[in-house]
């Protein structure tokens, strides 16, 4: 087992948002983790890379309960310079490039604790050749896409054994989308774990191995991709299939569908 959650629980102030979530991930799986907006996703992975160990003025997120284990180690009291030095590597939403430095100069900024060389940078603009022709430009001056592939190159170059993705499909054409995960799935055939947290579950669940739905802060389901791509409440309610195709909750679902049988 590479990563072991046990039984999280992580608040910001008064506000619970994740309450008791247990998960793991093998070596060389791709898990995606699912749910609406305010499931807990991104506070999950925020967990993973240390943050609420980081000192901060706004509302500071506090792990009240569980333990994370990576390779056998916990990990869950250490801070993000030290989990990168483990080898997990986080990819917010919203991309976060330094905006003012080159596209080169942001690569190198995601070699802090690793041994990457020239010939890693080299290999993130085989990658992604759109970077290779703008590696001189400020990352400002990049479209979003363009800016979604740096991020990705930039936490590649710490050499991660665990890549932390945040809504990667996130306000990019589908188009583009398409060319991201195109790149990730080269890069997960190479043998990288990679966790996933995406809204887009059709995506998603075409994408990884094993899946698990967040619902206010707890999981809720969790299995094979291609289980849950046949279940009828996954597919009604995140896939946008059926009859009642709108985005509920999971929670929604079971009381839906038990009210259905009883009309």
């Amino acid at each position: 087992m590479l990563l072991q959650l046990d039984n999280l629980k992580v608040s910001y102030g008064l506000t619970r948002a994740l309450r008791g979530f247990s998960m793991q991930v093998e070596p060389g799986q791709t898990t995606a983790v699912l749910g609406t907006n305010g499931a807990g996703k991104t506070t999950l992975l925020k967990t993973l890379s240390g943050f609420p160990r980081v000192a901060s003025r706004a509302l500071e997120m506090e792990v009240e309960e569980g333990e994370i284990h990576f390779d056998g180690d916990r990990i869950d009291r250490l801070k993000p310079d030290a989990i990168v030095h483990r080898g997990i590597t986080h990819v917010p939403e919203g991309r976060e490039v330094f905006r003012d430095l080159s596209v080169d100069e942001n690569l190198w900024m995601g070699s802090y604790g690793s041994s990457s060389q020239l010939a890693d940078v080299e290999r993130i603009y085989e990658y992604f050749p759109a970077l290779a022709e703008r590696r001189r430009q400020r990352a400002e001056t990049l479209s979003g896409g363009e800016q979604q592939m740096l991020a990705i190159g930039r936490a590649l170059m710490g050499q991660p054994r665990l890549l932390l993705l945040d809504e990667p499909s996130l306000g990019l054409a589908p188009v583009i989308v398409q060319q991201i995960f195109a790149i990730l799935q080269s890069i997960r055939d190479e043998g990288l774990t990679i966790l996933l947290v995406e809204q887009n579950a059709r995506l998603a669940l075409e994408f990884a191995d094993f899946a698990y739905i967040l619902e206010n802060g707890r999981g809720v389901l969790s299995g094979p991709c291609a289980e849950l791509q046949r279940n009828d409440m996954v597919q009604e309610f995140y896939m946008g299939v059926g009859d009642n195709a709108e985005r509920h909750s999971y929670a929604d679902a079971k009381t839906y569908r038990i009210r259905k049988r009883w009309r």
